[in-house]
């Protein structure tokens, strides 16, 4: 799953990586370190502009905020947004609340990496004898072993609210979600020294990272089919990423700054695996 990320590059840095062609200064966001559901963050879209003159309607590339939760189309009400932060990549063409989204509105979500929480073995044990109701995790964070972005795979949607004037600021909501897909079971291309040896060993889910050959293919709103678009789903080629221990102060959301994916040294107790 993903359900906390680092998001700290500039958007001056995004928008030549990404070969942004629009972008609303007075939209920037700060870093953040420790981005929880229902935030705002960047997204990477192509969608016609709303100007009369707008190139006879081509999808221009485009550096967007959007608030992580997605809230369907057809939804009556935003709530349960941040419960659909994530969407499986094995049935997201299918899904109701995802399959439009899927078909013509797809987004690469900018990262530096992504948090998971791993249970040590001795507590874990203690957990399933329900002798401890809240075992001690200890974070990780999993990001691309060579520092570049983790551009995670996404899908937009806009919703409209019914209780406010056309003209309200916030009468439209735009928000994402993150795909997801199984957790690599290679070795990591960097490994802690002690603990998971695969991005499996801390999760058996993981964000769908997206390596920049298949960047253009999937911002494409012109593709709609299906079976063409899952086959951009396939994990990225193993032995790309790295996962490190990092303070426990990132799992509190309040928490936020550079030190938070900075690695520190491997756990006191016993290694988790």
């Amino acid at each position: 799953m993903c359900g906390r990320y680092s998001a700290s590059r500039k958007p001056e840095d995004l928008t030549g990586l990404f070969q942004i062609e629009k972008w609303e200064p007075e939209e920037a966001l700060a870093p953040d370190w420790n981005v929880a559901p229902t935030k705002e963050v960047y997204a990477v879209l192509e969608r016609p502009l709303k100007e009369k003159d707008a190139d006879h309607r081509r999808p221009v590339r485009q550096l967007r905020v959007l608030k992580w939760g997605l809230v369907p189309s057809w939804s009556k009400s935003p709530e349960g947004a941040a419960r659909m932060i994530n969407a499986r990549a094995e049935t997201v063409h299918e899904k109701p609340s995802f399959r439009q989204a899927f078909a013509t509105r797809r987004c690469i979500l900018p990262a530096d990496g992504y948090y998971e929480w791993v249970t040590g073995a001795d507590e874990r044990q203690l957990e399933e004898q329900g002798k401890k109701k809240r075992p001690r995790k200890q974070p990780y964070f999993v990001t691309p072993a060579d520092g570049s972005v983790f551009a995670m795979a996404g899908l937009y949607e806009f919703w409209r609210d019914p209780t406010l004037a056309p003209d309200h600021p916030r009468a439209w909501w735009a928000t994402c979600s993150v795909i997801t897909t199984e957790a690599d079971t290679d070795p990591l291309g960097v490994a802690p020294a002690e603990g998971p040896r695969s991005l499996a060993d801390i999760h058996p889910r993981m964000p769908l990272m997206l390596t920049p050959d298949r960047w253009d293919a999937w911002l494409d709103p012109a593709r709609t089919d299906p079976d063409e678009l899952r086959s951009l789903l396939t994990p990225p080629p193993a032995g790309l990423m790295r996962a490190h221990p990092v303070t426990t102060a990132v799992s509190n959301v309040r928490n936020n700054g550079p030190e938070l994916p900075v690695e520190i040294a491997a756990p006191e107790e016993a290694t988790l695996f």
